[in-house]
């Protein structure tokens, strides 16, 4: 979703709306040799030359790691930035990229699950993502799990042309893309056919959405409770999707079960597991998560 949103605020600002999806296009196109060589030089530009959101990145660097010195947090700061701008190359590959390519740099991991009882007795999946890695690589290959029909939930742009390209980027291996808004209704209708549902637990709810906050990354942090409420309702196995980067342009995809009987947990139970890994997973290699976006943009006491 960075992504798109990245390319359409540039291109609308522009004037290029249609030129710029064609040109997106045609980039995805390109090997991914010469991709990574397109990013090192886009590194330089956001990094150097426009300080794309530094402030913001630093901001919440600081926020988050108040026990790291400055050094520390400007190393992360400079390797995040060289990530984003493979991140945003990667992404644009997906709209071309064969499914075999896809296979072969996304080793899909579901070990855990398959020793699961919840998931031999046919439950259908909730799994909770992080803009963490390539979550769009990620979900991609989902789409290429004949096994069960893959449900991902996604915010759509308001610019029309650039929302279709990315919808049909990532819809392209079978996905089934439901705007958030319609998510519940249709997950509940498909809740017989086994399905894999994918939200992101770290996405940021309007003001008038709020209405519960966990601690996250050293702070309070509003979340969406979209997982656990669909989990209950459902009966489904809850999970992690935990994308790793193992080198540039590879990633593995391993779902960790969190719940078998979800409506044996506790309010807020599911959602403080799921905020709680998606920590536990920045903490360990920080510069791979979204530093750029405005997560914190409100707190308990401003909503009072």
């Amino acid at each position: 979703m960075f992504v798109a949103k990245f390319f359409a605020k540039v291109m609308i600002k522009k004037g290029f709306s249609r030129l710029g999806v064609g040109l997106l296009y045609l980039i995805s196109l390109l090997p991914y040799p010469i991709l990574f060589f397109i990013a090192d030089i886009l590194f330089v530009l956001i990094y150097y030359v426009i300080g794309y959101r530094r402030k913001v990145v630093q901001q919440n660097l600081a926020n988050a790691f108040p026990e790291k010195s400055l050094s520390e947090r400007q190393a992360i700061e400079k390797k995040y930035f060289r990530f984003l701008a493979d991140l945003i190359l990667e992404t644009i590959k997906l709209y071309s990229i064969s499914p075999e390519e896809t296979i072969k740099r996304v080793d899909f991991r579901d070990h855990l699950l398959q020793d699961n009882e919840a998931f031999k007795q046919g439950k259908s999946i909730i799994a909770a993502v992080g803009h963490y890695g390539n979550w769009e690589s990620g979900c991609l290959r989902m789409g290429l799990v004949k096994e069960r029909k893959c449900i991902i939930a996604y915010k759509p742009l308001s610019n029309n042309i650039f929302d279709k390209f990315f919808f049909d980027l990532r819809s392209r291996f079978g996905t089934l893309m439901v705007p958030m808004k319609n998510t519940f209704r249709t997950v509940v209708a498909h809740r017989r056919e086994h399905t894999l549902t994918v939200l992101a637990g770290d996405q940021t709810p309007s003001r008038d959405e709020v209405t519960y906050f966990t601690n996250f990354l050293n702070q309070p942090t509003a979340v969406f409770l979209g997982v656990e409420k669909l989990a209950k309702t459902t009966d489904s196995l809850v999970v992690f999707c935990d994308v790793r980067r193992v080198g540039r342009g590879y990633y593995t995809c391993t779902f960790v079960p969190l719940f078998d009987n979800p409506k044996e947990t506790a309010e807020y139970e599911i959602t403080n597991a799921h905020v709680q890994y998606l920590e536990n997973v920045i903490r360990e290699e920080p510069e791979y998560w979204l530093w750029s976006h405005r997560r914190w943009k409100f707190k308990p006491e401003d909503l009072n």
